[in-house]
């Protein structure tokens, strides 16, 4: 692998966490007098791995770029989601009038709302997150309406607040204070235990849907207003015609969603610093590996369930170039198999959640974490998708 895009190779594996991520970043400070992973910076009480170099994905997006520039032909909308967000909105629809008599803690309505409402409403989560990025439609402005429409049957509006801190998670990848898919040190401590992990996983649609508001706040704007509303009619217009049971499908299928559910497993498995996994025990075997201390800060997952969530296991793919569809990330992967093929990955959702939760060696400490760089996207980034589609090597957000 080439050794431009080598910043995500990972420790190696043996070393135990608590004596965990301590003891890698100790191992990681005596094993190469470049190492640019650092303890936690004076006065902070936190075991996460503090860095202070950039982001892997802007160096390997260049380097892939150089290497094979005909990658950038695969960026542009991809017009099937749409028809397919729409069938899974109606499918929702569909599921929430059939059970309108059908009591919520009853067998039926449980097990629909978790297998066929959990999954379908992980894939709006997926389809929301490809429209985000403006994949869906050439206008920015029909990405953020449609954005709206995939909501519908989730039954919380969340679509307008969800892609300005998405798009700044992708400028600000492990950035203190910015990226607000990084736990809080809090959390970490406080749920640092098998019960406390279990906890998270359970809850874990919680902790994404309130922790960006403590983090900061944005500016509500015109599209959030669109959002609030057109939810709140929707649910109205819900509860009128189905009864309060169909409103409650929604909740119950979108709690679950981000609970202990196999699509779940996502959550987990794109950032946090798995050292156990088996490719990354055959990675650590190397020279390279040795000499380069800082962990791998993303995961792709090469399993079935791309099939139903718009390809977001191919993580690395993704975050290396967000303008590029999902229908289009397996043929990046094709093109540029040299720079993802030594790279750490999973092939199991589940075994995450459960490895996430029994693992001693893992827990919400196991992030990389940066105190500079990055910036916040809003505005009329945001609008745009935060790409410069015209200036490729500007692809970095």
């Amino acid at each position: 692998m080439p050794s431009s895009v080598t910043t995500a190779t990972l420790m190696q594996p043996h070393v135990a966490r608590r004596n965990g991520p301590r003891a890698e970043k100790e191992h990681a400070a005596s094993s190469s007098s470049s190492s640019s992973t650092t303890p936690s910076p004076p006065g902070a009480h936190d075991d996460f791995f503090w860095t202070y170099t950039e982001e892997p994905h802007r160096t390997r997006r260049q380097a892939i770029i150089k290497a094979h520039p005909e990658v950038l032909k695969l960026c542009g909308p991809e017009p099937w989601t749409i028809p397919l967000v729409l069938a899974v909105v109606s499918l929702q629809i569909g599921c929430a009038y059939a059970l309108r008599n059908t009591p919520v803690l009853s067998w039926t309505f449980l097990l629909t709302a978790y297998v066929i409402g959990a999954t379908a409403t992980q894939n709006l989560f997926l389809a929301i997150h490809e429209i985000s990025h403006n994949l869906a439609f050439k206008s920015p402005l029909a990405n953020r309406l449609f954005a709206v429409v995939a909501n519908l049957p989730i039954g919380i509006p969340y679509s307008a607040s969800f892609r300005p801190y998405h798009l700044t998670h992708h400028k600000s990848l492990g950035v203190d204070g910015l990226d607000t898919d990084l736990p809080t040190a809090l959390e970490a401590w406080f749920l640092d235990s098998v019960a406390g992990k279990a906890f998270f996983a359970t809850f874990q649609i919680l902790f994404y849907a309130l922790r960006p508001m403590m983090v900061y706040n944005l500016p509500l704007t015109t599209i959030h207003a669109f959002n609030v509303a057109v939810q709140l009619a929707f649910d109205y217009v819900i509860v009128q015609n189905f009864g309060g049971r169909a409103l409650g499908y929604f909740i119950m299928s979108a709690f679950l969603a981000g609970s202990l559910h196999p699509c779940a497993g996502h959550f987990i498995a794109e950032h946090y610093v798995f050292s156990q996994h088996q490719r990354s025990r055959e990675a650590s075997a190397s020279e390279a590996a040795k000499l380069a201390p800082p962990p791998a800060e993303t995961y792709s997952y090469y399993g079935i369930l791309n099939l139903v969530t718009y390809n977001v296991g191919l993580h690395n793919e993704h975050h290396d170039f967000p303008a590029i569809p999902w229908t289009r990330l397996w043929k990046l992967n094709q093109i540029a198999h040299e720079f993802y093929s030594d790279l750490p990955c999973h092939y199991s959702w589940s075994g995450v959640i459960w490895q996430f939760i029994m693992d001693k060696e893992v827990g919400l400490w196991c992030r990389v974490k940066r105190k500079e760089g990055g910036r916040k996207v809003g505005g009329t980034e945001a609008a745009n998708g935060g790409h410069r589609l015209p200036v490729p090597v500007e692809m970095t957000r």
